[in-house]
Parts: C-alpha cells; sequence; structure tokens
C-alpha cells in the first residue's frame, strides 16, 4: 500500500512538474517582458531626472553669468538672451524687469505672459503685478484696475499687495477717498503681513487720514 501511495506522489508531482514547465513555455514571456519594462523604465527615469538636473544647472549657470555683467543694460540683455521656456521664461522676463523704468522687452514680455493661457494663473498674476509696479506713473488707473482685477479673487495669494497697488493709482489719479477706503480695508484685514500694514499705515497717515476704525 505505501508502494503505491509514494509512485502515485511521484506521478503526482511529476504531473505538476510538466504543468508548469507547459506553463513557463507558454506564459514565461510575459514575465521576462514584465522584467524587462521594469527595468527599462527605471533607466529612462534616471535618464530623464539627469537630463532635467543639467538643464536646470545650466540654466541657473546661464541667470549667474547674466548677473554678473556690469551695467543694467547688460544685464538685461544678456537675462532676455537665455533660451527659456514656460515658467523659467516667465521668471527670466521679471528679473530682466527688475530696475526697469517703463516700456522695453522686459515689460513685453510680462504683456505676453498676463495674456497667455499656457502658465499657471500664479505666475499670470506676478507677471500683471510687475507690469503695474513698474509702469505704476504712466498706466492709467483703468488699465491698472484690469490688470489687477484677477489678482483679488478671494484667496488668490497676491490679493493685498493688488489692492495696494490699486490704491496707489487711486492716489495718483486724485481720487483720494477711494485709495483711503481701500487702504482701510487692506489695515482691517487679518491676512495682512506687519510689513504691509506699515506701508499702508504710513500712507493713510500722509493722506490726511485717520488710522482709527470707522
Amino acid at each position: 500500500m505505501s508502494n503505491t501511495d509514494s509512485f502515485i506522489d511521484e506521478v503526482s508531482e511529476e504531473v505538476r512538474r510538466e504543468r508548469l514547465f507547459g506553463f513557463i513555455k507558454r506564459y514565461g514571456w510575459i514575465a521576462v517582458l514584465a522584467v524587462v519594462l521594469i527595468v527599462g523604465g527605471a533607466a529612462w527615469n534616471e535618464w530623464r531626472q539627469a537630463r532635467d538636473a543639467a538643464q536646470a544647472q545650466a540654466f541657473g549657470d546661464a541667470i549667474l553669468a547674466s548677473l554678473a555683467k556690469d551695467s543694467p543694460e547688460a544685464r538685461r540683455a544678456a537675462l532676455l538672451a537665455i533660451p527659456a521656456e514656460g515658467a523659467q521664461r516667465a521668471v527670466i522676463a521679471m528679473m530682466a524687469a527688475e530696475g526697469s523704468d517703463g516700456a522695453g522687452p522686459a515689460v513685453t514680455q510680462l504683456e505676453e505672459i498676463v495674456a497667455g493661457g499656457e502658465l499657471p494663473q500664479l505666475y499670470r498674476d506676478l507677471a500683471a503685478l510687475k507690469i503695474v509696479m513698474i509702469e505704476q506713473d504712466t498706466l492709467p488707473l483703468e488699465r491698472i484696475a484690469a490688470l489687477l482685477e484677477p489678482l483679488q479673487a478671494p484667496g488668490a495669494p497676491f490679493r493685498l499687495l493688488a489692492l495696494e497697488q490699486l490704491a496707489l493709482a487711486e492716489v495718483a489719479a486724485e481720487q483720494k477717498d477711494a485709495a483711503l477706503e481701500r487702504l482701510r480695508a487692506i489695515l482691517e484685514d487679518g491676512d495682512a503681513t506687519p510689513d504691509l500694514r506699515r506701508r499702508v499705515s504710513q500712507l493713510i497717515v500722509a493722506l490726511g487720514g485717520s488710522l482709527d476704525a470707522g
């Protein structure tokens, strides 16, 4: 009886072995393909990360080289000559606009960023704010209000800064009462930073207004 059981066990084991080999012959290529895909995907991901790191370093090196130029004009020209796409283009435009006194290539790029829809709203808002700060003395109040309108939405990151710039534009347009009302609203806003509160308070006093509520 034990010999029979042993024989049956051997036959069963052989059948299982034959089934396993058959399964491997039939479906083994799937496992091989999965391994190839996993290894290839990991290698491609490593290559992509190395490429992105090299591009970021080259972009940073180009900015540093541009900022090392002797004059603001040379720095601005070198910055605008750096090949850039997407968010990098927005960064370049805002850096090149630093110290600008009005219309120019940097401001033109900022306007293109505001008008375009390919970049996230954050970059478009920053570009609009930068345009207003550069051209505050030359843009009409209506144009400033239009540029800053998207920035004033509830929860927008630059909402209070936009309101500050709009109040300055109202002062320039001799709309003192409107400016004071807007400045007091900023002062009472819980999200206002200490620096912003200080600037707003100084402007209210300079306009002859009161810091007291009401």
